[in-house]
């Protein structure tokens, strides 16, 4: 990038991020609340980018990590009592890069189709277990819990607000993005593209293909898991429908929607498909995802690079 391309993107990035810290001062509660939903599944996407955009490995698995995450966070806030956010974060953290390393090992042995049938046969698996395990994960009732406070020991706590609650969001996303970035651009970054352009290749030239591949599972689950954390804390439950294999194709079509192997993209496409899917709801009730299927069908014949595709080949027209 140009000096004056990057100044320009970090323009940008000020810009958004600007506005999305004063958006729950001037949206209504509705909104608010909708917003800061949009960011917890823009992580998720962002997460499953690493993967689908980066790596080219498609996961129909992320509902686990992501759900594990949620159900990681809520034993904790369950056990402990006051409950800490910080346990919670830590505990729903583990539990996904525990199921992530599970997911990886195996799934990783195999390639293409294979692999993303993998990753939703073991999603689907966890889903199950959750499912029926009623004693500990309160089977189809999911787990109901109260909302942590934001504090730090010796120096402040306060109780969450719709307010205060978009903006810790906002602020783990928006590190979670510098990070994933940074990741992303870093020479291990530059070789999950490499595996992706020509995995052959990049194994003939002497490295351990497998060994990456592992690790971006695991990353990947790590942030789709702290993705459900933010979840669960928002809406204080858990439930088994988001260990279930549609969050995952939902993830996938954001990716495709926004852009993958842009990590901005698939933000972008969870924000459209949340938008599009609120605004259909309220005209068409339960048929709202026939218009919905139509606009990602147009997008992907007409549009296949995304929205930042598009807009990108338009900016530079």
């Amino acid at each position: 990038m140009t000096p004056r391309s990057v100044a320009g993107y970090w323009t940008g990035f000020a810009v958004v991020l600007a506005l999305l810290v004063a958006a729950p001062l001037v949206l209504p509660e509705f909104w608010r609340r909708f917003v800061t939903e949009i960011l917890i599944w823009g992580l998720l996407a962002m997460s499953s980018d690493i993967l689908i955009g980066y790596t080219g490995m498609v996961s129909f698995g992320h509902s686990a990590f992501f759900g594990l995450g949620m159900y990681g966070a809520a034993a904790a806030l369950l056990a402990v009592r006051p409950a800490n956010l910080w346990l919670a974060l830590l505990s729903g953290l583990v539990a996904a890069a525990v199921v992530a390393v599970f997911v990886a090992y195996f799934a990783t042995r195999l390639r293409d189709i294979y692999f993303a049938i993998t990753t939703l046969v073991f999603s689907q698996i966890f889903y199950v277990i959750i499912f029926t395990w009623t004693e500990v994960t309160g089977g189809e009732n999911g787990l109901n819990f109260a909302r942590p406070t934001l504090s730090v020991p010796g120096f402040f706590s306060i109780p969450f607000t719709t307010e205060t609650l978009h903006w810790f969001v906002l602020g783990v996303v928006t590190l979670s993005y510098l990070i994933l970035r940074r990741i992303t651009q870093s020479p291990f970054g530059m070789v999950l593209q490499a595996i992706r352009e020509n995995e052959p290749r990049t194994r003939a030239i002497g490295y351990r293909v497998e060994r990456y591949k592992i690790v971006a599972v695991m990353l990947s689950g790590l942030f789709a898991g702290l993705a459900g954390i933010l979840y669960a804390i928002q809406n204080k439950f858990a439930a088994p429908d988001f260990v279930f294999f549609l969050v995952s194709g939902e993830t996938v079509i954001f990716n495709v929607m926004g852009g993958m192997g842009t990590l901005v993209g698939p933000v972008a496409g969870a924000a459209f498909f949340l938008l599009l899917r609120e605004g259909f709801s309220r005209f068409f009730t339960e048929y709202y995802l026939i218009p919905v299927g139509l606009i990602f069908t147009a997008m992907v014949i007409f549009m296949p690079q995304g929205l930042l595709g598009f807009l990108r080949r338009r900016l530079n027209q």
